[in-house]
């Protein structure tokens, strides 16, 4: 991302990689497959933080490639290049241009859309579109949270945390829950071939450390968005955190994956 851009600490990545890996659609890996050339493959992958995308994929795919990463954060490229061969570039993926990328044969990024502004994400579609081939992008938020047992303070934390992921920062208003269908309108635009799969996390005792810290984040950010909502929300964490941490609670967060076919 952009220097304006948090930064992703490395602890969460790693917390979130296993559900990240689980969440994502097989069934677009299928049809990727069958649309990549024969040979050798050079994949460049988009804001890559540590490098969890290409862990996941490259087995899938079943052949030679040569990875190119993308970050902004050195830290985290470091990170990424650690046990694999691959080769790091640091870079703003939102100012790339169309040449940046013309050696892919497929161009990947996770976790990425919803944190673009409309402009942004206008730049890194032309950056992919020029480089005529299949793009895949993983898990960008939706907006779908359902929490079983269910609060009646659900529905406020929740449209409060999308509101905040629609915030209007300096680069401009962030994309959000909205980031899937502008993408695919962009790409269609353009003429390209897009179809989406539905990727969530379901998040249960076996992830009770990754629920407990994306629940911290959300009612957080809720209440970032939504200052008065900071007395309830309050006693509603502790609430689902006990809950979670007894294996009493499920939580579902929607994603979705893109496969864009030129």
């Amino acid at each position: 991302m952009n220097a304006e851009a948090i930064r992703v600490a490395p602890d969460w990545l790693d917390l979130r990689e296993n559900a990240d890996a689980a969440a994502r659609s097989r069934e677009l890996v299928d049809d990727l497959r069958n649309h990549l050339p024969a040979g050798p493959l050079v994949v460049h992958d988009l804001a890559c933080g540590a490098g969890a995308m290409g862990r996941w994929l490259a087995p899938l795919l079943d052949r030679t490639q040569r990875w190119i990463l993308h970050d902004r954060d050195p830290d985290l490229l470091a990170l990424a290049a650690a046990d694999v061969a691959v080769e790091t570039r640091l870079s703003d993926v939102t100012q790339l241009v169309p040449g940046d990328l013309a050696s892919a044969d497929l161009i990947t990024a996770s976790a990425l859309l919803d944190l673009l502004t409309g402009d942004e994400l206008a730049a890194v579609v032309d950056a992919c579109a020029a480089a005529v081939c299949p793009v895949l992008f993983t898990l960008s938020v939706t907006g779908r949270v359902e929490l079983d047992p269910a609060d009646p303070l659900d529905p406020r934390i929740a449209a409060a945390f999308d509101a905040h992921q629609r915030r209007a920062t300096s680069r401009g208003r962030l994309l959000g829950p909205d980031a899937v269908g502008a993408a695919v309108q962009a790409f269609r635009r353009l003429g390209a071939e897009v179809t989406v799969r539905q990727s969530p996390w379901r998040l249960d005792v076996a992830e009770a450390g990754l629920a407990a810290e994306w629940l911290a984040g959300w009612v957080g950010a809720a209440c970032e968005q939504e200052p008065a909502l900071a007395a309830d929300a309050e006693l509603y964490l502790r609430r689902r955190l006990r809950d979670a941490e007894a294996g009493r609670l499920t939580v579902i967060v929607g994603h979705a994956d893109l496969l864009v076919l030129p």
